[in-house]
């Protein structure tokens, strides 16, 4: 049961990064922003991928401890 609370929360988390991820992407790609916020909107952006290994990483470590 620990293991389905994990995998829950993991995947809602992901949703919610991946969804930040890809309106920075879209908005990027528009391109109808000036120079200093579209480098910001691809360090957040790059900040957010990592932040989705981590989350990755951190479950797979819950996992592997409480098998």
């Amino acid at each position: 049961m620990e293991i389905l609370a994990f995998t829950l929360d993991l995947v809602g988390k992901m949703l919610i990064s991946f969804t930040a991820v890809m309106v920075h992407h879209r908005v990027q790609r528009e391109h109808k922003i000036d120079k200093k916020v579209f480098e910001e909107m691809r360090r957040e952006r790059n900040l957010g991928i990592i932040g989705i290994a981590f989350m990755i990483v951190g479950y797979a470590i819950h996992v592997i401890n409480l098998v």
